[in-house]
């Protein structure tokens, strides 16, 4: 066997579908990528129909729909794979990328701000796997489900009370699913990402106090970027990561080790 093709028997994902949330920039474009170019087809979840994401994964040779739905709402959520399946198609992988912020210190934090980050950040998450996991057991589909954590499943962060709680409740959801399914053939489990430099963090960026703390604490020395997140995905996506179930992943340059 050469190593083109030892390689291939591991990590390749022809023949499967992934939907995605969160895909239309930042991290989950980069996962939505990965995952086309190690052979799947992806399904775009997104508010609506106007992203050059499927044509750049269409011009790697892969399939891509556009699922149109809204994150914030929770029936929109509630339809999704339902509306997946009546396009007839199937899914193998599910990657749940999207996330908010709102910060404010906890004193001042507004309920609406709390309701909103826990519907995206959280409660979706939970619709979605819960949808997706009976999808694949109906069809007797070996799948894999993979939640976008953070830092803050581990830490609590500074002025974001509500990003905190949902994302330490995607690592629990991740635990907690994972025991219900891996004996079920369906693998359940997280990326943590560290400061990486995307939109969402631009505040954080700006801040050249806060900046300067960061950095200083990052062993690599050098925020991330969605780059560093293509080669986790498709490890997490794919047979190499059929004995893993409930973790998280950090892919941080470190800084839990610190």
């Amino acid at each position: 066997m050469s190593t083109a093709e030892y390689l291939q028997s591991i990590f390749s994902l022809e023949g499967k579908t992934a939907l995605i949330t969160g895909a239309t920039r930042g991290i989950g474009k980069n996962m939505a990528l990965a995952l086309a170019k190690a052979g799947a087809d992806i399904i775009l979840v997104q508010r609506d129909g106007k992203t050059g994401v499927k044509e750049e994964i269409e011009a790697v040779g892969r399939k891509a729909y556009i699922y149109e739905a809204d994150l914030s709402d929770r029936k929109s959520v509630g339809g999704i794979v339902s509306g997946v399946e009546k396009m007839g198609l199937s899914i193998d992988i599910l990657v749940n990328s999207a996330g908010i912020q709102r910060r404010n210190p906890s004193e001042n934090f507004l309920d609406e701000d709390w309701d909103a980050v826990i519907q995206v950040n959280l409660t979706t998450v939970f619709t979605l796997c819960r949808d997706t996991g009976k999808h694949m057991l109906d069809r007797g589909i070996k799948g894999k489900i993979i939640n976008v954590g953070s830092l803050q499943s581990f830490q609590g962060g500074i002025t974001i009370p509500a990003y905190a709680s949902a994302k330490g409740g995607v690592a629990m959801l991740t635990k907690c699913m994972s025991n219900d399914w891996l004996a079920k053939g369906i693998n359940v489990n997280g990326i943590a990402p560290g400061y990486i430099a995307t939109e969402m963090n631009s505040a954080l960026i700006a801040d050249p106090v806060r900046s300067e703390q960061i950095m200083a604490r990052i062993p690599a020395k050098r925020w991330g970027s969605p780059a560093d997140f293509e080669g986790v995905v498709v490890f997490l996506a794919s047979h190499g990561s059929d004995f893993m179930g409930g973790e998280m992943v950090l892919v941080d340059g470190g800084w839990m080790a610190r």
